[in-house]
């Protein structure tokens, strides 16, 4: 993922509700969302390249997701960071002590942010600048390819504008049982952003220039996914997700739902 907003602790009948787009090469190989086939109780999308997902839930309330963090010549790291969010979600630790664990290890990854959830406690992880982790605590918040807005006092553009879309969503009447269209409109937000307020992560303004927007529009390069998940209480499940090929064009849509638990 490149992109994420998430309310955590925040609706009444959903924990969890996460908005977020996945920007990538259009050349790499991917499989769309669908449930895993070692545990249908997964879903999500995979990697074919490196292995592992970068997104999933599972029916109970289990989540996990991993963003790049973005540094010049990072390196492609020992292990891929997308075992991280395949192994979570296929495991059976809680999110804490798989946290602990991870930081043996962490600096074996390519730079990156790490959300979990058991369905008890949501926990970022990461290997940048120093490993470290830290439990999530209840609000709107939002990562993108740098320090969470709970650490980081000033958050890129991209992830402000998501934070606000979800928590207006979230707030709305009905909003649990509403389409997930709201949210992915708000993802596929192509403004650009003004120089004054771009980030500066040592790749280039150019290249920041190309990245700053919610949605990646690009030939080679950009916004490949954009998907929304709901965890309700009962550890029930729906994700949307929308597909996109070179340049935003539109490549594809799924909805799956899962009981609760």
């Amino acid at each position: 993922m490149c992109l994420i907003a998430l309310a955590w602790q925040v609706h009444p009948r959903y924990p969890l509700v996460v908005a977020a787009n996945r920007d990538e090469f259009h050349a790499r190989r991917t499989m769309a969302l669908a449930p895993w086939v070692e545990n249908a109780e997964v879903l999500g999308g995979r990697d074919l390249q490196a292995g592992g997902s970068w997104m999933g839930a599972r029916r109970g309330g289990r989540f996990a997701a991993v963003t790049n963090y973005r540094t010049p010549n990072p390196g492609p790291g020992e292990w891929s960071r997308g075992a991280l969010v395949q192994d979570f979600l296929l495991g059976a630790a809680r999110a804490p002590e798989t946290a602990v664990r991870l930081m043996c290890d962490a600096d074996r990854y390519g730079p990156f942010n790490l959300l979990i959830s058991d369905g008890q406690e949501l926990v970022w992880a990461t290997n940048r600048p120093t490993p470290a982790w830290r439990s999530v605590p209840a609000g709107v918040h939002g990562v993108s390819n740098g320090a969470p807005s709970f650490v980081e006092g000033r958050p890129w553009p991209k992830v402000v504008k998501m934070m606000t879309a979800l928590g207006c969503w979230v707030k709305q009447p009905g909003a649990a049982e509403a389409a997930c269209t709201p949210l992915l409109v708000a993802l596929a937000d192509d403004a650009s952003v003004a120089e004054a307020a771009l980030p500066d992560t040592g790749v280039g303004q150019a290249m920041e220039r190309l990245l700053a927007p919610v949605f990646v529009r690009g030939l080679r390069y950009g916004t490949r996914a954009s998907s929304v998940v709901r965890v309700s209480a009962a550890g029930a499940v729906v994700f949307c997700e929308r597909r996109f090929a070179a340049n935003g064009v539109p490549a594809g849509e799924t909805r799956l739902e899962l009981p609760p638990a």
